[in-house]
């Protein structure tokens, strides 16, 4: 199960960044998060902590990184993944930007059930959090 959400926002490609991997503030536009953390710097490899509004926390690692551009974390669950895209463009003078959330593995599709469809009805309120955050500064 894949799904993602694009918007269109004034804002520099940079200020979308520097929202997106602040891990330490990500509460503050996904509603669905009560804490985030990361041990270290924003990089390949780099391993953190999500707390959820509802469930436990989970450990994520950065597992793909294309500085200013895209990321990808990724969360393990019982015989699944989950991994969350983020990923960015500019195009005369607007900037593009996507969250894509995708489960992979033997249970995908029973996780894709369970969690994907809260994910999917969230995603849109909190990326025009994100563009709201970024046009504001």
């Amino acid at each position: 199960m894949k799904f993602r959400h694009t918007l269109e926002t004034s804002a520099s490609p940079e200020k979308i960044w520097a929202i997106w991997t602040d891990v330490e503030h990500w509460s503050i536009w996904d509603t669905e998060l009560r804490d985030a953390h990361l041990n270290g710097p924003f990089e390949l490899g780099a391993i953190g902590k999500l707390t959820p509004k509802r469930g436990r926390a989970s450990t994520f690692r950065i597992s793909q990184f294309n500085s200013g551009n895209s990321y990808t974390f990724t969360l393990r669950l019982p015989l699944c993944n989950l991994n969350v895209h983020r990923y960015l463009v500019s195009r005369v003078g607007r900037t593009y930007f996507t969250h894509e959330v995708s489960f992979r593995g033997l249970l995908a599709f029973i996780f894709g059930l369970l969690l994907g469809q809260q994910f999917k009805a969230v995603l849109p309120s909190v990326m025009d959090n994100v563009k709201s955050i970024a046009e504001a500064e």
